[in-house]
């Protein structure tokens, strides 16, 4: 049977003679289902119990560019669905006032497999994840203090807090709450690997995609772990260090030598759709990342063991091996994840 997040009725919608709508409403609760080949989530969802209306709130703040200090930019802004939620074609995304940072804005889906967050793991919490765009200068430059008083005098605000949250409170612990419970269920399953995975229909893989998978697994799936695609490590993939921005990943969080230059193992999944790749964006096409581990590997002193076997740095990929290790990575292009309404702006 098809996997998918189901919402399950548990109570039915009481009505009540009140003229407050939030009166009226009983809150549905999500079932939230694992697809079957996939990890076990990483989540305390009794801190945070799915909810319909939770989900509509942090959907609601996702794409809100109130929360930001220009009134423009929303977490939306550089996370948008039809790109698996990057901000595709932007090496670096913009902020408020047209501010420029370091990084490529990563992709956001199946957040809740995962054990740590952002290109550094500057967090391992999802509730504390959307702190750091909403709060960074050259993002969203946003205030908790001017945020909250917005949401206080707008009236679908006030409904649907009161709705989502058994206190009501407006304030930033369900703020940030709400945002989780939306990144929650941005999961992408249904991928034409995720059926072949499953045996289900329209799992079919040409001699090429097989070829590739069996590739991948000989060869990059140490990192790219499990069918969430990444093994939550962070690792200096032997990319020259850009001197514009001279950026040392891991060592900005930990300050440990070890650390340096390294960065969080981004998951694979949709990746036909997230163009430009690397950390910096500096790669915009599959062709040229993989060019890059056969053949521009540079050494360092925290250079992946993996990438460096005896002295010979890289990854060996022929022509052939590279065609069809690209095949098989479309076959993780989720469309029904990419186009689905209950994901989309209002």
């Amino acid at each position: 049977m098809k996997t998918k997040i189901l919402l399950l009725l548990i109570f039915p919608i009481l009505w009540s003679c009140s003229s407050d709508d939030s009166d009226e409403y009983q809150n549905i609760p999500i079932d939230f289902q694992i697809p079957s080949n996939f990890p076990a989530a990483n989540y305390n969802f009794a801190n945070n119990p799915l909810t319909e209306k939770g989900f509509e709130l942090g959907k609601k703040l996702f794409y809100d560019g109130r929360l930001s200090s220009d009134g423009i930019v929303s977490c939306g802004f550089c996370h948008i669905q039809e790109d698996a939620f990057t901000h595709h074609g932007h090496t670096f995304s913009h902020g408020v006032g047209d501010a420029i940072g370091t990084r490529n804005a990563p992709p956001i889906q199946n957040m809740v497999f995962q054990t740590t967050f952002m290109w550094d793991g500057a967090t391992t919490h999802l509730d504390l994840q959307p702190i750091i765009p909403f709060t960074s200068e050259i993002e969203m430059h946003g205030n908790f203090e001017n945020a909250i008083n917005m949401m206080k005098n707008d009236a679908a605000y006030k409904k649907l807090y009161k709705q989502a949250f058994s206190n009501g409170e407006i304030n930033s612990e369900n703020m940030l709450k709400a945002l989780a419970q939306f990144q929650i269920l941005l999961v992408s399953s249904n991928s034409r690997f995720d059926k072949y995975r499953r045996n289900e229909q329209g799992g079919n893989f040409t001699a090429d995609e097989l070829d590739g998978y069996t590739i991948f697994n000989q060869k990059c799936a140490s990192c790219h772990a499990t069918d969430i695609f990444t093994d939550n490590s962070y690792r200096n993939n032997g990319l020259t260090v850009n001197p514009s921005i001279n950026d040392v990943g891991r060592y900005r969080v930990t300050e440990l030598p070890q650390d340096m230059n390294k960065f969080k193992v981004p998951s694979l999944r949709n990746i036909e759709k997230t163009a430009p790749f690397m950390h910096d964006g500096r790669f915009f096409t599959l062709e040229a990342v993989l060019d890059h581990y056969s053949s521009g590997v540079v050494n360092s002193t925290t250079l992946d063991a993996s990438l460096n076997n005896s002295g010979v740095l890289g990854i060996s990929l022929s022509s052939s091996e590279k065609t069809k290790l690209i095949a098989f990575l479309k076959t993780l292009t989720d469309n029904e994840f990419l186009t689905n309404p209950k994901f989309a702006e209002y």
